[in-house]
């Protein structure tokens, strides 16, 4: 009975790919979470004898512990918007292309979109702004799409997956039940050679793939300078976010606050943007007030005289992240009825019995999130399902909750973009307009990270139980 509600979604989610396609998460996989939801409940309800309250309570639960990455989710929206259109990325960009030179061009992307993505803490907005900007100068240089589609993607998802700022990072450690900035440090333990592994092949692949034309840097960076006012005094909001972080200031507390003040700086440094998107003068009171709550919730949309540089400035704010929080609400509803109906306990109790060490804990935890990747077709539920399902047998094993959420983002989290029908895979296919299947053998930190991380595990290195370090004999075995 356990498994029947699991069933039930993810035939739905099959049947839901094949009819809407790209569009599955903008509803249907909602609705599909929903109806599995009510199964669940009916099975528990009729067959279980479980009172709906008792449901209620479950869903209510899980809506507790995921409540925070509501917000954080709604700044982010916030925070993209308001660096895009104060200057900040565009700069970022700006500078970046005038550092550009053939032979080093994936390693310089590779490193460049990790650390974009590490300050923004989103691969999604760094693949959909630079990603763009750099797939077209790597044409121009000659470069296989698929080359730097794979560097673009893999410096997007390393930023991503350690920023303090992710959604998806925030996510896994409140799934865990570990600190944010203790779950980021203990992934830096897997993270580490996988990035340098990947740098290596792309530094490679740099001098060995034959690059063909020449990128005319000063008429790119022509275009962005005609259109944003382009300032190394602007890189200080980034500098500003990262010493919140350092002080480890609330992931929301940061994001807002960082959103607030480039929005406000928009205003006074974008004034040719801004004008664009508020009815009142740039330089009147209203303008402060006006022009910083648009660019912070709503969809803006900027003409230029570029279609990169539109695309570019187009934003979308607090209200392009609704989609998300809709998705993880649904998600949080089918879990508590998972969890109020005992399903998950009885699929986690037969589980027990065929994991045998540490090695199989963390193996099995890894193939479940892509499993559920390829299945569930959502990087969010391949993270919070599995999260939860896991999260009894490795409080029972006795290993600290890092290890949990470490393996969640090796693996559900990375491996999204890799699978053709997932949202994620079908965002940035459409977004760089290349097939996912011709940049997946290029994207070597995604294939790579979970590969690394069974290694580390099966070591035993940096892995406790209850505090205390898995060594000698122990460390082979549970």
């Amino acid at each position: 009975m356990a498994t029947i509600p699991v069933a039930v979604l993810v035939a739905l989610i099959v049947i839901g790919s094949i009819l809407f396609g790209d569009n599955l998460t903008s509803g249907p996989s909602q609705i599909a979470l929903l109806l599995a939801a009510v199964v669940g409940a009916l099975i528990a309800m009729f067959r279980l004898k479980i009172s709906w309250e008792k449901i209620e309570e479950g869903i209510a639960d899980n809506f507790s512990k995921s409540g925070g990455v509501f917000f954080i989710l709604l700044s982010i929206g916030a925070l993209t918007s308001s660096w895009m259109l104060s200057g900040v990325v565009p700069t970022l960009i700006y500078y970046g292309l005038n550092l550009i030179n053939p032979s080093i061009f994936l390693l310089v992307i590779f490193i460049f979109t990790s650390v974009i993505s590490l300050i923004l803490g989103s691969s999604w907005t760094t693949i959909g702004t630079i990603g763009i900007a750099m797939l077209s100068a790597g044409e121009i240089m000659g470069f296989s799409s698929g080359w730097l589609a794979g560097a673009i993607i893999s410096g997007a998802y390393f930023g991503d997956k350690i920023s303090p700022l992710s959604d998806t990072t925030n996510l896994a450690a409140g799934i865990s039940g570990v600190d944010l900035y203790k779950h980021i440090k203990y992934m830096l333990i897997t993270n580490i050679p996988t990035i340098i592994i990947t740098a290596i092949i792309f530094a490679v692949a740099g001098f060995v793939i034959p690059s063909t034309a020449q990128l005319d840097v000063a008429a790119e960076s022509a275009k962005i300078a005609s259109t944003f006012n382009i300032s190394l005094w602007l890189l200080l909001i980034p500098a500003v976010t990262i010493f919140m972080i350092y002080k480890k200031v609330p992931a929301f507390l940061t994001l807002f606050i960082s959103a607030i003040l480039s929005s406000i700086i928009a205003v006074i440094v974008q004034p040719q943007i801004v004008s664009q998107i508020i009815p009142c003068p740039v330089d009147s009171l209203e303008a402060f007030i006006y022009g910083p709550l648009k660019i912070l919730s709503m969809p803006v949309e900027i003409s230029t005289s570029s279609p990169m540089l539109d695309e570019l400035a187009s934003t979308s704010g607090m209200a392009g992240m609704l989609n998300t929080v809709w998705l993880i609400m649904c998600v949080c509803a089918f879990g508590g009825v998972m969890e109020a109906g005992g399903y998950i306990q009885a699929i986690t109790e037969s589980l027990t019995k065929v994991i045998k060490s540490r090695t199989s804990l963390v193996g099995s935890t890894l193939g479940t999130c892509i499993i559920s990747n390829l299945t569930l077709s959502d990087q969010y539920m391949s993270i919070i399902l599995p999260g939860k399902m896991f999260a009894p047998l490795y409080r029972k094993e006795g290993y600290e909750p890092q290890l949990l959420s470490r393996s969640l983002e090796d693996s559900a989290t990375v491996t999204s973009v890799l699978i053709p029908w997932n949202s994620c895979a079908a965002m940035q296919s459409s977004v760089l307009g290349i097939s996912t299947l011709a940049y997946l053998p290029y994207c070597f930190f995604n294939i790579l990270s979970p590969i690394v991380s069974l290694i580390i595990t099966a070591i035993g290195y940096r892995i406790t139980r209850w505090g205390k370090p898995v060594t000698g004999k122990g460390a082979a075995g549970k």
